[in-house]
């Protein structure tokens, strides 16, 4: 009895020994997983700061690199086309024409201008026009259109020039020839991708009715002050008109044939028809301008026979034009508002 409660006493003891063996196993294990996870923790601390060093390091180095960039002179960027409607345009406006105006105040009004040519500073026109204005014994006219034109075709932010077309001599005058010598004498200096043709007489007075060619040729003068601000007449395609250069060259420009006064828009119109285009106008609230009072010129007398050579086209164009345009060249001067093409035509020839 006394064999077997020994026995007993120690089996308990061993069980005992074993928990408390195994506690401490636990507890040890314990003990080392939390201190591996502080020195873990730790670790990943470190790297975390040391991450954050070579971060801030590397913005500072970037900062550095974009102050020392920059502090190097840039070369200047590339400039943006110009919108299609300028920010600078006024809309309409009520024209004067001063008596005593000079050529030497519209100078000093428009210094920006030289040798007839201006383009805008902020950026990059979106065509380069050519002002073209057949011309003989109107300077008051030439010099009242130089004063409103070029301010108005700067607020459109046009790269432009003006030539003006003088036919010297007594022959007859010839509008639509000396518009032909403005174009060829024009392409001679620069690469144009827009002509106006334009009457010195006719002063635009808004500024929305832009200067810049279409998709097909454009007529500008859809209403004027002495026919009520109308159309003179269905199919009218005189006074300013829009062709691109490639439009110009299809239809073979004006006739030559016109002297004295009338037919040759019609003319034109015929030509842009028959190259299956279309005139194409602004609206009649901006296409509106005055036209300045004048008495018919001697040697511009009405062409008694513009119905016989309107008649004609059909079968004259493509030998009538640009390709068979002959003339006297007497001189190119560059003036400061505007290129001067002063030309001969000899001998007027008889309509065939």
């Amino acid at each position: 009895m006394a064999l077997s409660l020994y026995v007993f006493h120690l089996f308990y003891k061993f069980k005992v020994l074993v928990l408390v063996t195994l506690c401490l196993m636990v507890l040890w294990a314990t003990f080392s997983y939390f201190v591996d996870s502080r020195h873990e923790i730790s670790k990943a601390k470190s790297m975390v700061e040391d991450f954050g060093k070579v971060t801030s390091l590397e913005d500072s180095q970037k900062e550095e690199e974009i102050e020392s960039v920059a502090k190097v002179p840039t070369v200047k960027s590339f400039q943006g086309h110009c919108p299609a409607l300028s920010p600078y345009l006024r809309g309409a406006s009520k024209l004067t024409f001063k008596a005593t105006l000079t050529l030497e105040e519209v100078q000093k009004e428009n210094p920006q201008v030289v040798k007839g040519r201006y383009h805008p500073t902020e950026c990059s026109a979106l065509q380069h026009v050519a002002i073209l204005i057949p011309h003989r014994n109107r300077e008051k006219h030439l010099l009242y259109l130089l004063e409103h034109l070029h301010p108005f075709l700067q607020r459109q932010q046009l790269d432009y020039g003006i030539y003006v077309i003088h036919q010297a001599g007594s022959t007859k005058f010839n509008r639509a020839k000396l518009l032909n010598v403005g174009y060829l004498e024009a392409l001679k200096e620069a690469n144009w991708d827009c002509f106006i043709f334009h009457d010195v007489d006719l002063v635009p007075e808004n500024d929305f009715n832009i200067y810049m060619c279409d998709r097909q040729p454009k007529h500008l003068v859809v209403g004027r002050n002495n026919t009520g601000y109308r159309l003179r007449y269905r199919g009218y395609f005189g006074g300013v008109t829009a062709l691109t250069r490639d439009q110009f060259s299809k239809v073979n420009g004006f006739s030559n044939k016109y002297w004295g006064w009338g037919g040759e828009d019609d003319d034109l119109r015929i030509r842009v028809e028959m190259q299956k285009m279309r005139v194409v106008r602004p609206s009649a609230d901006v296409a509106r301008y005055t036209m300045i009072f004048h008495k018919r010129d001697h040697g511009n007398e009405e062409n008694g026979e513009r119905m016989k050579l309107l008649r004609q086209v059909s079968r004259t164009w493509k030998t009538d034009g640009l390709n068979s345009c002959s003339y006297k060249l007497l001189s190119v001067e560059h003036n400061p508002l505007y290129v001067n093409i002063t030309v001969d035509f000899s001998t007027q020839p008889k309509v065939s």
